[in-house]
């Protein structure tokens, strides 16, 4: 992954003495195919997990049964050797837009932030932060993150270190028509973190729809985009795994795909598929 960075970094440099287009200054810097591995490059086991995702935050037994499902999955990643893994978008809880709706269940109408089991969500939280800590299992992990009333809460992604601290977070920007008007307060900025060496950014909920979110991971020289959501509409995964290649392609660096296991090909309980990523 660093080999790919610093080609990218390369080629950039090389464009901006030469006045060519990125296209026509990678092909006088990338290197020949047999020299693509380099002996030094750095390489990262990720863990790319579907748990099942629950939508009630007014039930504390929805909330202790996504924390139990979360710390299972970190077991098995840690088992196949994984250095960090990859949640979906509300791997907590992905509170439904009517549940929690001031005009009842029948309307989307705002959200009744007050219903959410605040309490249990904070001690789930706290017992995945330690099981990273003892398992020294980076974790990204999507979450709802509480403001100061009455401001809204934040759609996030918490990034938990190997020490068992939630070392960063992001926050959604690009929200649905429904979570900006109802739900969520959008977040302002991209983010970026390291681990041994390979630089992640993340991306969440419907930004796949954004290629400009992904352009600029590329000019921040990540090596892999982390993108999670829970699908959308019924039919939308396909669609967002789609772009998610696609837009991989068009900046060359890695992108983690990681959704609920409702949309598994496979419908099992809860799934994980491991995968290893590493400069090309």
């Amino acid at each position: 992954m660093t080999a790919n960075r610093n080609l990218k970094r390369r080629v950039r440099t090389r464009a901006a003495k030469t006045g060519e287009s990125y296209t026509a200054a990678l092909q006088h810097v990338r290197p020949a195919p047999a020299a693509d591995l380099q002996p030094g490059a750095k390489r990262l086991r990720l863990a790319v997990a579907q748990p099942i995702v629950r939508e009630d935050p007014r039930s504390v037994a929805e909330l202790r049964a996504s924390g139990r499902g979360v710390r299972r999955l970190m077991h098995e990643a840690h088992d196949a050797g994984a250095r960090l893994i990859h949640f979906p978008e509300g791997a907590t809880c992905s509170p439904h837009k009517r549940i929690l709706s001031i005009d009842g269940p029948d309307t989307v109408g705002p959200a009744d932030w007050d219903r959410f089991e605040w309490d249990t969500l904070r001690q789930e939280l706290a017992a995945t932060a330690e099981l990273a800590r003892a398992l020294n299992l980076w974790t990204v992990l999507g979450s709802v993150h509480r403001l100061t009333p009455p401001h809204r809460p934040h759609n996030s992604l918490y990034v938990i270190s190997d020490r068992g601290e939630v070392v960063t977070r992001y926050d959604e920007r690009m929200l649905s028509e429904t979570k900006i008007s109802y739900m969520y307060a959008p977040g302002s900025a991209s983010l970026t973190f390291d681990v041994d060496g390979v630089r992640f950014g993340c991306l969440l909920g419907i930004e796949v729809h954004f290629p400009e979110l992904f352009s600029e991971y590329e000019r921040l020289s990540v090596d892999c985009v982390l993108f999670s959501t829970t699908g959308g509409a019924a039919g939308d995964e396909p669609i967002f795994a789609t772009e998610a290649q696609g837009l991989a392609a068009a900046n060359s660096y890695w992108v983690s795909f990681s959704v609920p296991a409702r949309h598994a090909a496979i419908r099992s309980e809860e799934r994980r598929v491991g995968k290893e990523c590493r400069s090309r």
